[in-house]
């Protein structure tokens, strides 16, 4: 990797030199203040974990494994080389190896929960095809609520998966509920809720009673009455199915409301591209702007108490172990908490923002106990998503994503979930769940830390892409953006310089992000391509929970916009609280 050539054209061709790796100048001088006569030894190496690194437990059998993992011929410490290849490798991760420490035995509504939306579509919400694929990709990466959208087959005598009014091709519901079945606890093994929006006749409703108690068999969760008065906690449902539905009115009633929603709403464009837009800034209250017309919700979502239940077969009404349910009343009537009583109540992007600027607080207090759901707007044909900071500052469990989309809205969902050993539940901050005094977004609060990002370096680039990927006359001009997603207060994104016709860009610059709620911010990283003549390439991304950051000198692996691994892709960083 010395020369690398570009043809210009015909008869022309430049040449450019390809520079090796090389440790940065703040590097070099840490391994000379922690070595002698360039060797740093078992010993400097511990003082470099516990002094630099902030792993106050370090022990001299952590700094020999380090010493061992690079495979230096210097089985009593590491030269320069040595120890760049440490700081820059897979043994020093930015995200401490926790496993799940969260604890698990608070009741479900305590708990982020990673939601999919729509979770059967593989691809846009009008004329995609329905499969059991992504529930399985999903499942694969932590997810632990999938949504089904059941209805009659064409026959009528059996029960499809499809987004109703759509031209989206149907797939067997009893395929769905096999490969849940196989894949739910790959990636963990807590609790997986299966939300069902039912738009079934009773003997329908039965049928699927049978195919759902027959498949999970032992594995699905059969609740006692003490399950409606407070939510069970995870650590008692691991590898336990839980069924989410609320008791359905007549199943042509239904249909037609639905349909009338999707006409009346086909042909408006989305407001987010499948990848590239920022993330909406919830500074500006964009909510703000709403009026307080939540009196209008659809007739669908609204329960009519003990008329819904004469259409609800009595096998199918005891599968439900989370009772969703929107009482008639509007908003006031919806987060109303019940003493004896817990719920799940559903509320779509819209109709969620315009709820925050008028009940904001009463939001935060009816999410201590009860469950509320968030779903992207209708007019996310494209599978794109929403910021999902406004649903998690207001304590909201089900924050559901189209998980088949990607986006910078995905990226954040994908980041929050890396905490808590990536099992699928992260514990809410106590002032989400404090009774004493309930936490108000809006109010800006005094600064809590803040958190000092040192961007060094990247590499991997020139092995995990074509050499003309990003530009096809000389190497690509590369700059990073790093930023803060979390409350408005905190939310922020910086940008690098722009380093030209480099595969190995040092940037070596440092930015400070002061944080007044450290425990719901996200630290976004995104490396970039400039082009002069059109829009920039995209080079990489991740988002981290700051709450699990460890502090000093690390290797951040990238990620693609589907959030899929890079080989080799990866940054140099320093993370400092200060």
């Amino acid at each position: 990797m010395s020369k690398q050539t570009y043809r210009v054209c015909f008869c022309f061709q430049r040449r450019f030199r390809l520079a090796v790796s090389e440790a940065p100048e703040d590097i070099k001088e840490l391994f000379e203040q922690y070595s002698e006569n360039g060797i740093m030894t078992i010993d400097g190496l511990q003082r470099f974990l516990v002094e630099v690194q902030k792993e106050d437990k370090a022990t001299r059998e952590d700094a020999q494994k380090i010493i061992d993992s690079v495979k230096h011929f210097h089985r009593k410490g590491v030269n320069l080389e040595a120890f760049f290849k440490y700081l820059f490798g897979d043994i020093n991760p930015p995200l401490a190896s926790l496993g799940v420490h969260h604890d698990m035995s608070a009741p479900l509504s305590h708990y982020f929960i990673y939601t999919g939306h729509n979770s059967y579509l593989t691809g846009n919400q009008l004329s995609s095809e329905c499969s059991d694929v992504p529930i399985i990709n999903a499942l694969k990466r932590g997810v632990r609520v999938i949504e089904l959208d059941i209805w009659p087959n064409s026959t009528k005598d059996d029960v499809d998966v499809l987004h109703g009014g759509t031209l989206t091709t149907p797939v067997e519901l009893i395929k769905c509920l096999r490969s849940i079945k196989e894949y739910a606890f790959v990636a963990s093994e807590y609790p997986v809720v299966i939300t069902l929006e039912d738009h079934l006749t009773p003997n329908l409703q039965a049928k699927v009673a049978e195919m759902v108690t027959k498949t999970f068999g032992e594995i699905l969760f059969s609740p006692g009455p003490e399950c409606f008065k407070e939510f069970p906690c995870p650590e008692s449902l691991k590898r336990r199915i839980i069924i989410s539905t609320k008791p359905p009115k007549e199943y042509l009633e239904a249909k037609e409301v639905k349909d009338k929603e999707d006409d009346s709403q086909r042909g408006k464009a989305s407001d987010e591209e499948a990848w590239g837009n920022e993330v909406p800034d919830l500074k500006g209250s964009h909510v703000a702007n709403y009026k307080n017309d939540l009196d209008e919700e659809d007739e669908e979502d609204t329960d009519d108490g003990d008329k819904s239940q004469h259409s609800l077969a009595p096998e199918y009404k005891h599968l439900i172990g989370i009772l969703a349910r929107k009482p008639k009343g509007g908003l006031d009537a919806w987060l109303r908490v019940d003493p004896d009583k817990v719920t799940r109540l559903s509320m779509s992007e819209q109709k969620f923002e315009k709820a925050v600027v008028t009940h904001g607080k009463e939001i935060v207090r009816f999410t201590r106990r009860n469950v509320l759901r968030v779903y992207p707007k209708s007019t996310r044909f494209d599978s794109s998503n929403y910021n999902p900071l406004i649903g998690w500052m207001h304590g909201v469990q089900m924050v559901a994503f189209n998980m088949q989309g990607h986006g910078r809205s995905l990226w954040l969902m994908h980041g929050m979930f890396k905490a808590n050993g990536g099992c699928g539940y992260v514990k809410k901050p106590d002032f989400l769940l404090n009774a004493e005094e309930v936490f108000d977004p809006k109010i800006k609060l005094p600064v809590k830390t803040t958190l000092k990002v040192t961007v060094y370096m990247g590499e991997g680039w020139y092995y995990d892409f074509h050499h003309t990927h990003f530009d096809a006359y000389s190497p690509p001009d590369f700059y990073s953006r790093v930023g803060i997603a979390g409350v408005p207060a905190d939310s922020v994104m910086k940008k690098t310089k722009i380093l030209e016709d480099n595969w190995l860009p040092s940037w070596n610059e440092v930015f400070e992000f002061p944080l007044t709620v450290p425990e719901l911010a996200l630290l976004r990283i995104e490396v970039h391509e400039y082009d002069m003549s059109e829009k920039d390439d995209f080079g990489g991304q991740t988002c981290l929970p700051i709450s699990e950051l460890r502090s000093g000198i690390r290797a951040v692996p990238l990620y693609s916009r589907k959030g899929e691994k890079y080989n080799s892709v990866k940054l140099l960083m320093r993370f400092e609280f200060i």
